[in-house]
């Protein structure tokens, strides 16, 4: 997995920020995770080894993944990196948000109905943010976009949202204290996606999971895989993500 983080640190903005792992983890090795700074790694899509072959291979990127791409204190700074997208045409960059809102002014001047190598993600968790957050987003001019509901804490429709969405995916919340996920609230969102051709990826399971009525409680390194396990992806369409 290619990964791009031009600047580090994130504030929380949303009902699914609560035990943010990016916040744990600074948390622990004493880091103000309320100061947005760039990284060394902020111009790494341009960067060259002396044999002129691109630090960053080409693929898939997936971007401000300890951040948020959209986070007002990175304003400064968005307009390089949307010109060093635009140069990495062999790459495809995804990030996801929880400030879909101020999108397009964040945009650049040529954006117009969007960039063919970028990749935008809504993150929503409960009922109240899918509706105000999706309801915005299906009406902005992007070409690839994609719903995250990780973490997903309560049973959810947005099947009138699907139109144009290339992929859902579905996780639980990891930390000891994290909020329950209960499978049925996961097989729903599924229905909804088969019902509009829409590929669908259970990514992980939460660490308290409820199936059939009965709650567990699973370990952070069996998420991912137990996820995995069930086997209720569905893909209907290319999976460019995997590209």
């Amino acid at each position: 997995m290619a990964m791009w983080n031009p600047w580090r640190g994130c504030i929380r903005c949303s009902d699914g920020c609560l035990h943010c792992y990016i916040h744990k983890g600074d948390s622990k090795r004493g880091v103000d995770t309320g100061k947005i700074a760039k990284t060394k790694d902020f111009e790494k899509p341009i960067e060259h080894y002396k044999n002129g072959k691109p630090k960053m291979k080409s693929g898939l990127i997936y971007t401000c993944f300890s951040t948020d791409f959209l986070i007002e204190e990175a304003d400064e700074w968005r307009k390089d990196c949307w010109k060093m997208i635009k140069e990495r045409s062999d790459c495809t960059f995804l990030f996801l948000t929880k400030r879909i809102e101020r999108f397009m002014e964040c945009v650049p001047e040529d954006w117009e109905d969007g960039y063919d190598n970028v990749v935008v993600g809504c993150t929503v968790e409960n009922q109240k943010n899918a509706d105000r957050k999706l309801s915005v987003f299906q009406k902005m001019p992007i070409k690839h976009k994609c719903i995250t509901a990780q973490p997903l804490i309560e049973k959810i429709n947005i099947e009138k949202y699907l139109d144009d969405i290339e992929l859902v995916v579905v996780g639980g919340e990891s930390d000891y204290n994290a909020r329950p996920l209960d499978y049925d609230w996961v097989l729903s969102i599924r229905e909804q996606c088969i019902r509009r051709n829409v590929p669908f990826e259970f990514r992980q399971c939460g660490t308290y999971f409820i199936k059939d009525g009965k709650k567990y409680k699973l370990k952070t390194k069996d998420l991912c895989s137990q996820a995995r396990k069930a086997g209720i992806d569905f893909r209907a369409n290319k999976d460019w993500w995997k590209e």
